[in-house]
């Protein structure tokens, strides 16, 4: 990360805060306490770093269970996301599970970033084949020396220490899965080798969430599954998010959204109450928790946090 956006990260108020005292995914989720959970990106500019710095700041006193910070295409935040979950670690509160891919690297590459997180102090992990960079549609290839699939990044992690290791799920199933049945097994594979939670891609049917739970169930696996929700704020960004991963946006809603489009406020209206009803419905058919997909804002993701804390309450 350039010295420029580093010096705009705020005072640390917890600085020598053990990394090594966060605790894993794992030992939050049997509390039996509903979990909420955040997802950032590493940025690439100061600005954009300080609007994710903003966001952390603000969701913070939330007390999240965890939040995750991903991993870009091909490795290509690889420093990024390492300095960002260091961070995160030293001069937070918060609980922290930095994303790690296959994708173009051998696995000798993968094995020092493996070390420099366990440097760090992290002990979660999201293990993830990756997208190829360049072209997320475009199909899977193997680096030489590398590794094929998530599974054994899986397995790599838990031979290389005490790691908390979380997969990706796919109400919805992957894109270059032939079928549904298949993907599921795909899961239990990954969780077999040793896997403790997944966290799904973003859907926005809970149908789709309780037939995969209930499929994954039928395999004899019970790892917890959180599902993953994306407050919609922008129209055209949400339905080229939903058309590369392959999850079915809701008509009804579309229609609300362009209704609006012009209109940021109106669109962050609706978008935090579907999220809301989305969320309440999650929780009610047995999710462990919610993990939400910020894109590094705070506002809509903090308003839906606060109405479903309100339900608890």
């Amino acid at each position: 990360m350039a010295g420029a956006a580093s010096a705009r990260w705020l005072p640390a108020q917890r600085r020598g805060y053990a990394a090594s005292m966060q605790r894993t995914v794992r030992e939050l989720l049997a509390t039996g306490e509903p979990s909420f959970s955040f997802e950032f990106f590493p940025p690439k500019t100061d600005d954009g770093w300080n609007q994710l710095w903003r966001a952390i700041r603000e969701l913070e006193p939330l007390q999240p269970a965890f939040v995750d910070v991903t991993y870009g295409a091909g490795g290509t935040t690889r420093d990024r996301t390492v300095e960002l979950v260091r961070r995160i670690a030293e001069e937070t509160s918060l609980t922290v599970v930095a994303h790690l891919t296959c994708v173009s690297a051998t696995e000798a590459e993968i094995l020092e970033v493996i070390d420099e997180l366990a440097a760090a102090g992290i002990r979660n992990i999201l293990a993830l084949r990756g997208d190829m960079p360049g072209d997320p549609s475009a199909a899977f290839r193997p680096t030489a020396g590398g590794l094929d699939y998530a599974e054994d990044l899986v397995r790599l992690l838990k031979a290389s220490g005490d790691f908390c290791v979380g997969v990706a799920a796919f109400p919805e199933k992957h894109r270059e899965a032939p079928d549904i049945d298949t993907d599921t097994k795909f899961l239990a594979q990954k969780c077999a080798a040793g896997a403790d939670f997944a966290v799904t891609q973003l859907f926005f049917h809970v149908a789709d969430y309780v037939a995969l739970v209930e499929r994954l169930r039928g395999l004899g696996c019970d790892v917890p599954v959180i599902p993953g929700v994306m407050p919609v704020t922008n129209v055209r960004q949400i339905l080229n998010i939903s058309r590369l991963s392959g999850a079915a946006f809701p008509p009804d809603v579309a229609r609300r959204l362009h209704a609006v489009e012009d209109n940021p406020e109106a669109v962050r209206a609706i978008g935090v109450e579907v999220a809301a009803q989305l969320c309440r419905q999650l929780l009610a058919a047995g999710a462990p928790g919610i993990h939400f997909y910020t894109l590094n804002r705070s506002t809509a993701t903090r308003e839906i946090y606060e109405s479903l804390h309100a339900d608890l309450a």
